[in-house]
C-alpha cells in the first residue's frame, strides 16, 4: 500500500514530528470482501474542505502538555481508547493493532493535543472483519466537536474548520503536518476512493483547532 509520510514542525517546547506514515491503516481486507466500492467509507464533499474565515479567531489558550487517552467524535459516534503510536525501525509509524476495530493511536512523540503546535491522531478505516474506528470521518462536517481526554484529567475540546480528502501522490505533507501557532489537531485515516487492484487511494484528513477545556 502506498504510504503517507509526515512533515517536520516544532515551535517552542512542541516536540518535531519526525518523517513517519500511515499507509498501514490502508488495508481495505473488508472491502476486498465484501463489495468492493459499495461499501466503501463516506467522503468528505468539497463544501467541507474550505474553512470558516472566522474560525481562526477562536482559539482556546494552550493547555499544559498531557497524552491523551480516549477520543470522541459525537457526529460520527466516534468513543474510543488511545495508545501511543512510535516509530518503526523502517520510519513508519505504528498503528494500532488491525484486530482491535475501536481502537485510534496518536503519535507521542510529537505535540500533546491541545499543546501548541500540531498533534496527530490516526486510526484504521476497516479490518478485515469490517468497518473500524475512523470509518465515518469522511462524513464529519465543518463545526463538529472532537474530545479528547488526557491524562492529566483534563479534556481538550476541538472544533472541526475542515475535513479534505488527498490523494497519495498529492498530500499536502506541510499543510497537513506544519508548524502551528496555536493548538491544532489532525485527524487522518485512509479514502480517497478505493479500488479492488489497488486498496485506498489516498487519506482523509480532519483539520482541527482547540477551542475549550474542561
Amino acid at each position: 500500500m502506498r504510504r503517507r509520510r509526515f512533515g517536520r514542525t516544532a515551535i517552542g517546547a512542541n516536540t518535531a514530528i519526525g518523517v513517519v506514515t500511515v499507509g498501514a491503516l490502508c488495508t481495505g481486507a473488508w472491502l476486498l470482501t465484501s463489495g468492493g466500492e459499495t461499501n466503501a467509507p463516506p467522503q468528505p464533499s468539497a463544501a467541507e474542505a474550505r474553512p470558516d474565515p472566522a474560525a481562526g479567531r477562536v482559539a482556546a489558550r494552550a493547555l499544559p502538555p498531557s497524552p491523551p487517552d480516549r477520543i470522541r467524535i459525537p457526529a460520527i459516534h466516534v468513543d474510543a481508547p488511545l495508545m501511543g503510536l512510535k516509530l518503526t525501525r523502517n520510519g513508519s509509524l505504528d498503528v494500532p493493532p488491525a484486530a482491535k476495530k475501536n481502537l485510534a493511536g496518536w503519535y507521542e512523540s510529537g505535540t500533546t493535543p491541545g499543546e501548541t503546535g500540531t498533534s496527530v491522531v490516526a486510526g484504521h478505516v476497516d479490518n478485515a472483519d469490517g468497518p473500524a474506528v475512523f470509518y465515518d470521518l469522511g462524513a464529519l462536517k465543518k463545526g463538529s466537536s472532537i474530545e479528547l481526554d488526557r491524562l492529566d484529567g483534563t479534556v481538550a475540546l476541538f472544533t472541526v474548520d475542515a475535513v479534505e480528502v488527498y490523494q497519495a501522490s498529492r498530500f499536502p505533507d506541510q499543510k497537513v503536518y506544519g508548524a502551528a501557532r496555536r493548538p491544532e489537531l489532525r485527524v487522518i485515516t485512509c479514502g480517497g476512493g478505493y479500488s479492488r487492484s489497488t486498496g485506498y487511494q489516498g487519506n482523509v484528513v480532519v483539520f482541527a483547532h482547540l477551542t475549550g477545556s474542561r
